[in-house]
């Protein structure tokens, strides 16, 4: 995290980090609060932290609907409370008060221009082998869209980017050759990838675009 700080820095622009834990609600001001000391007010929203763990409908011993899902070093366990929990609060819960805590100061501040980019997973709507993964991040879309509604009034677009595998150190080379034929751009997507199209949702160019998931993996779903 320093290295990319620094990478900002040396663009001249104003950054600073914090650390914290979004499976508490208690946070959120907490953040929001700092970010406004620190930089001014939040003018964008992000939503890229995400949880993972792998859970299944399945009895532990029941054959896994993926084939590939066989060679998971941890099998995933059956669904519980505590992976539920853990993942909804992550991933659904905490965006959900981070948007809302965005649109209070937002609102109380009579701006009139906003930005907020939630980050899905393809496939959130049917994900075998890791199901509170994908219906937290199924929330989280639908989360997008009533915001995109609510919002639009106060000059704030929503969307939300559904991603397709990117490389950020999780990808082994037998899990790349794998998901390769699958990709019509015949690549493992890349953080700068993503960041591109964060970066256009989050300009005057994306002015008229709001409630809209878009797919950003190579082709991998469409």
């Amino acid at each position: 995290m320093d290295e990319v700080l620094d990478d900002i820095r040396r663009f001249g622009v104003k950054s600073h980090t914090i650390e914290v834990d979004l499976s508490r609600a208690d946070v959120i001001a907490t953040i929001f609060n700092e970010a406004e000391k620190r930089v001014g007010p939040v003018e964008v929203l992000v939503n890229n932290a995400s949880l993972w763990e792998g859970d299944t409908f399945l009895p532990p011993k029941a054959k896994l609907a993926n084939p590939l899902d066989e060679t998971w070093a941890d099998r995933p366990r059956p669904i519980e409370a505590g992976s539920f929990d853990r993942l909804f609060s992550v991933n659904a819960r905490a965006p959900a008060l981070m948007m809302a805590e965005f649109a209070r100061r937002h609102i109380e501040r009579g701006a009139q221009w906003g930005r907020i980019i939630n980050v899905s997973t393809g496939g959130a709507e049917r994900f075998p082998s890791e199901i509170s993964y994908g219906a937290g991040k199924l929330a989280l879309e639908s989360y997008t869209r009533s915001a995109a509604m609510e919002l639009g009034k106060f000059g704030v677009t929503v969307n939300v980017i559904s991603l397709g595998p990117v490389q950020t150190g999780w990808i082994t080379p037998e899990l790349e050759r794998a998901v390769l034929p699958s990709i019509p751009l015949g690549r493992i997507g890349e953080p700068e990838d993503v960041a591109d199209v964060v970066v256009f949702l989050s300009s005057h160019q994306g002015r008229w675009i709001t409630g809209q998931r878009i797919f950003v993996g190579g082709g991998r779903e469409m």
